[in-house]
């Protein structure tokens, strides 16, 4: 029997959720409607498994080292005080912070798993298509993005993991392959997770290999239609 294209695309989409979720990528309101999601869909529950079986292989890579008794009590008594504090799951679920340090913990995982193939293709063909990530970041500045594209959906998936707006600015992101000229894919949000459909020759040059890199320009984007900012992210994309 065959898959339209249409539930190609969703399956695609729920896998790249999904994804998310094991990463700790998405925002609290997300993570748990995507939780309840998973609990009542068995195929999202199974691709949640994979993800789990083969992240925790990198376990065995590690050695536990438990650390003094009275360091979380000294963590506490830091970060909070003796007032009287929220309990441990409102404090999980509300801590912005926390949150910036799984996304980054998410970030190193998401690219380690690239070795790992954890986002295995559906045996559709449609899905048979590339498959790429990319992480998203350069020294001394706060950007960073996860950039995941899916031949068969003609469009990249842009994840925000950390930046801020910038004053009468705006972040635009482009596609650099080899020694041609930046080509831009339009200016994005901060914050947000963002999906870019390409015109068929950005899809045909987005490649392994080919630098996906942010830069910080006038609001609107580029005037010139090149690049006139600063690089604040930037990273190559690899097949998974």
């Amino acid at each position: 029997m065959s898959v339209s294209g249409e539930d190609s695309n969703g399956r695609d989409d729920d896998k790249v959720l999904v994804g998310e979720f094991a990463l700790a990528l998405l925002d609290a309101a997300e993570h748990e409607r995507v939780a309840r999601r998973i609990a009542a869909e068995p195929a999202l529950a199974a691709e949640l498994q994979l993800w789990q079986s083969r992240m925790q292989s990198l376990d065995r890579e590690f050695v536990e080292t438990p650390p003094p008794a009275n360091v979380f009590a000294k963590v506490e008594s830091r970060l909070f005080g003796a007032a009287a504090r929220p309990s441990a799951a409102a404090r999980f679920w509300d801590n912005l912070a926390l949150w910036r340090g799984l996304a980054a913990a998410g970030l190193a995982v998401a690219v380690i798993a690239v070795g790992f193939n954890v986002l295995r293709p559906a045996p559709d063909s449609a899905a048979l298509a590339n498959q790429l990530v990319a992480s998203l970041e350069a020294d001394g500045s706060d950007v960073k993005f996860v950039a995941f594209y899916n031949e068969a959906s003609g469009a990249v998936r842009l994840v925000s993991l950390g930046g801020k707006q910038v004053p009468d600015k705006d972040y635009e992101l482009w596609y650099i392959q080899g020694s041609q000229a930046p080509v831009s894919m339009g200016v994005i949000p901060v914050d947000a997770r963002t999906n870019i459909p390409l015109d068929p020759k950005a899809q045909a040059s987005i490649k392994p290999g080919t630098v996906l890199a942010v830069t910080l320009e006038p609001k609107g984007g580029s005037p010139s239609g090149a690049p006139t900012g600063p690089i604040v992210a930037k990273g190559a994309a690899t097949a998974i």
